[in-house]
C-alpha cells in the first residue's frame, strides 16, 4: 500500500505541481484549507503533511501548532512548503513544529527526497 501525502495549499497551481511530483510513488490527497485538512488527517492514515504558511482562515504556522498539540499527531512529519524564504520564516516554521521546510518554487526531486527521508525515518520510529 502506498503512503499517503496530504498537501494543504490554497493555490491550485501548487497543488497540481505537488501531485505531479509525487503521484507516481504516493497517494496524494489535496485540500485548500486547514479545516478540511484536520478532517482528513483524522480519517486517513497520513504519512507526511505538506503545509503552506499563507492560507485564508488559519495560517500554516497556527495549524502546525494545532496539529502538534494533538497527541496522536505529535510525530507526524510536517513539511512547510511556502514562498516565505527568510531565515526568520524558517525559524518560525521550526518553532511551530515543522519537521522540514521547503521554499517555493520547489524542485520536484528535492521534494521527493524530503518525503522519502521522512517516511523512512518515521517508519524506523514505529
Amino acid at each position: 500500500m502506498r503512503s499517503k501525502i496530504l498537501s494543504v495549499d490554497d493555490s491550485i497551481t501548487v497543488q497540481q505541481l505537488i501531485k505531479r511530483a509525487l503521484a507516481d510513488d504516493y497517494q496524494v490527497l489535496l485540500c485548500c484549507s486547514a479545516i478540511d485538512a484536520l478532517s482528513i488527517i483524522y480519517q486517513e492514515n497520513i504519512s507526511v503533511l505538506l503545509l503552506d504558511i499563507s492560507m485564508p482562515e488559519i495560517d500554516g504556522l497556527d495549524f502546525c501548532r494545532t496539529i502538534r498539540s494533538i497527541p496522536k499527531f505529535q510525530d507526524l512529519p510536517i513539511v512547510m512548503v511556502t514562498g516565505r524564504d527568510g531565515a526568520f520564516d524558517k525559524v518560525q516554521g521550526r518553532l511551530a513544529g515543522a519537521t522540514d521546510y521547503l521554499t517555493k518554487p520547489f524542485d520536484a526531486d528535492q521534494l521527493r527526497q524530503i518525503i522519502r527521508r521522512l517516511i523512512t525515518a518515521h517508519a524506523l520510529l514505529h
